[in-house]
């Protein structure tokens, strides 16, 4: 009686969506010693792939995909004249460059480094409508950030003495006399509700 074999104890899929079975024909197709036969057998393969995923082979993107699919899946050691260019092992398991992390320290977390970016670049700007303008923005948005995180103590005086302490007593914030302050946005309702419950 034959022993039954587990999928548990066989080698772990190249790529799952295919499954085992797509798994197999490959491992079948490598075996096969003539060429021409071994490629005819791969070009079955990726019309079952292509069934699979139901995409069409006509689309020229979709035929190069499921053909380094197809190589990938063999671990590039399926021995064929591919119809399309095969992507290079090399650069298909290449890593990219890990992203760096900004390690810039926030002042107050919920102005964030936006505002702080705005506010250093305020300070050395010249006199003018372009740093009014500038400079009235952020104020409106420091005043919402003020009244989204910590309502208790948003005020506009509040705004102003955290512009001249950002900008280092540069008394930025006399130029915000007489500004209207956008409306302030609140939260939604469901939010709101939510937050009551807990």
């Amino acid at each position: 009686m034959n022993k039954i074999q587990y999928n548990t104890s066989k080698d772990n899929l190249r790529m799952s969506e295919y499954g085992r079975v797509v798994q197999d024909m490959v491992n079948h197709c490598m075996a096969i010693e003539d060429r021409e036969e071994r490629l005819l057998c791969a070009e079955a393969i990726v019309q079952m792939m292509a069934t699979l995923g139901q995409e069409k082979l006509s689309n020229p993107e979709v035929l190069s995909k499921l053909w380094n699919h197809l190589a990938f899946i063999s671990d590039f050691k399926l021995d064929i004249d591919y119809p399309v260019e095969i992507i290079p092992q090399v650069e298909v398991m290449a890593h990219p460059a890990p992203m760096p992390i900004p390690q810039n320290r926030i002042r107050h977390r919920h102005y964030g480094h936006i505002i702080e970016d705005a506010l250093r670049m305020l300070k050395d700007m010249p006199e003018g409508e372009e740093r009014d303008a500038l400079l009235r923005q952020t104020a409106d948005r420091m005043k919402q950030n003020l009244f989204t995180w910590t309502p208790d103590i948003m005020s506009e005086d509040k705004v102003k003495s955290d512009i001249d302490a950002y900008t280092h007593g540069s008394n930025l914030s006399n130029a915000l006399e007489g500004h209207q302050y956008a409306t302030l946005h609140t939260l939604p309702v469901n939010v709101l509700k939510k937050k009551k419950k807990k």
